[in-house]
């Protein structure tokens, strides 16, 4: 009986014990540590990145075989069709040379009413049938109708259509990159893309309507990755936002379609490497970092593809947020995370919208007042 007694009490106690949790005590916040803190290793000051920076540039372009690409040809820019939309813009549908033999086509809009020289964009469409066509409003998602929505608000915008894509659909069909290939066997998309989209600069470069020094780069998808990997490429662009741009090579279960054997391939020379369980030697946040201190936003959802994937992205950012602490310009840094899944909702265009015009109109545009001034 006493022994009986003694449990009962014993299990009151201890039930009163499992109703009181142990105090939650005050403590400093913890240091996030994580697989991404590879990009500052040894890295302590300015001159050390920049240092570290030239190593990556050059790395990055090895990845890309950028060594491979074609010598530059004129432009030869034409003009196929020009209308004006609802009187707000002027949209002229052109193609020009990227190759000898081989031109691009692209959407260039150019507000009506323009007083000087206005910022640019170049426009970049995801992996759509539409192409260039859902970014000019035409037919697709008009949520994606990224020329149509920054020509209004005063932005002079190259929407170029992806090279095997629009009016050059490959004979296996759209997205399509074995021909690409086929003549160009020791180059990769990646660097195709990024060739082709520097020169979608030089058209805008060309226009007497653009502030040359304020271009900017952003895209959706295939497009949104095509942003990074394009500001990373070329320096001339003063900002980027990626919106759902592709996942990184390090913890992802499913990193060979970066070099897939059949339909887009983005990095074929690295598929027997990717196949043999390695990596190269650089990886997206080493990429993203080599915009800085250029401003870049990154806006993706946590629901878009592998979850435990997508939640390594928070923090791949926040080591990328560290060059930016690191060279003294933190304001030029921004990224959104989401659960609306692979699309551009209406807060995410107003906070892209936003994070241009920060960056590449006069600052009186952004400005705010107080009533009676």
């Amino acid at each position: 009986m006493m022994i009986l007694r003694a449990l009962l009490l014993l299990g009151i106690a201890s039930a009163a014990n499992a109703e009181t949790p142990a105090p939650r005590l005050r403590s400093d916040p913890p240091v996030i540590i994580s697989s991404w803190d590879d990009l500052l290793d040894g890295v302590k000051t300015r001159d050390d990145w920049e240092k570290h920076r030239a190593v990556l540039k050059q790395r990055y372009l090895e990845l890309i075989r950028d060594q491979h690409k074609p010598t530059k040809v004129p432009l030869d820019l034409k003009v196929h069709e020009e209308v004006e939309v609802e009187g707000q813009y002027r949209r002229l549908y052109i193609s020009y040379q990227v190759e000898a033999g081989e031109r691009a086509h692209a959407y260039l809009g150019i507000p009506v009413g323009l007083k000087g020289k206005a910022p640019a964009v170049v426009a970049l469409h995801g992996t759509t049938a539409e192409g260039t066509k859902q970014t000019v409003g035409i037919n697709g998602n008009p949520d994606k109708a990224f020329l149509d929505h920054l020509c209004r608000r005063g932005y002079v915008v190259i929407a170029p259509e992806h090279f095997v894509s629009g009016e050059r659909i490959p004979a296996k069909g759209a997205y399509d990159t074995s021909a690409f290939y086929e003549k160009h066997p020791k180059w990769t998309a990646v660097g195709k893309f990024n060739f082709e989209h520097s020169i979608a600069v030089d058209v805008l470069l060309a226009r007497p309507e653009v502030d040359a020094a304020n271009i900017g780069v952003m895209g959706h998808s295939l497009g949104g990755h095509g942003a990074y990997y394009l500001a990373a490429y070329d320096d001339r662009l003063k900002a980027c936002v990626c919106n759902c741009g592709g996942s990184f090579l390090r913890h992802n279960p499913q990193v060979e379609a970066w070099a897939r054997d059949r339909w887009y391939v983005y990095l074929k020379p690295i598929r027997p490497l990717l196949l043999k369980g390695q990596l190269p030697d650089i990886d997206t946040h080493e990429i993203i970092a080599l915009i800085a201190p250029r401003a870049f936003m990154d806006v993706s959802a946590l629901n878009d593809g592998i979850p435990l994937t997508q939640r390594q992205r928070a923090l791949m950012l926040l080591k990328i947020a560290d060059v930016y602490e690191l060279i003294g310009r933190p304001e030029n840094f921004a990224f959104f995370i989401h659960g609306r899944g692979h699309s551009v909702p209406h807060e995410s265009r107003e906070l892209i919208y936003g994070f241009l015009d920060m960056h590449l109109k006069p600052a009186e545009v952004t400005q705010t007042r107080l009533l009676g001034q």
